[in-house]
């Protein structure tokens, strides 16, 4: 599978509350945060959905990931998205392994395979 998700029983607001909380113990920071259904709205787009998408990075590991192989950059930074899906709150994610391994490059696994667990770790604690 190449996601993570995580049903939740708190409003989209209240767990992406927890979840940056959760982060910053992980040294991973928000850099922009924005709600889909405002852009799809100021482009004129009628949409109902609630989806709010974190674009999250940790500098170290990022550089790191970076320095080993360029095209890398194409997925960075991490995405976790919170939303509303059948009455649920939801928090997903794509997996960094299953996102590495597309570039076929054997050292950045261990390097995904950490990150994927420390997200998913912030992901977990929130309840």
């Amino acid at each position: 599978m190449f996601h993570y998700t995580k049903e939740v029983a708190i409003p989209v607001e209240d767990a992406i509350g927890k979840l940056e909380e959760s982060l910053k113990e992980e040294k991973f920071g928000v850099l922009w945060k924005f709600e889909i259904k405002e852009k799809l709205q100021e482009k004129g787009v009628d949409f109902d959905g609630n989806f709010v998408v974190l674009e999250i990075c940790n500098p170290q590991e990022a550089k790191k990931v970076l320095e080993e192989e360029s095209l890398a950059s194409y997925f960075l930074p991490c995405k976790i998205v919170v939303y509303e899906a059948d009455g649920q709150t939801k928090i997903g994610m794509p997996k960094p392994t299953a996102l590495i391994s597309m570039l076929e490059n054997d050292q950045l696994k261990g390097v995904a395979e950490d990150i994927e667990t420390r997200l998913v770790t912030c992901i977990d604690h929130v309840r």
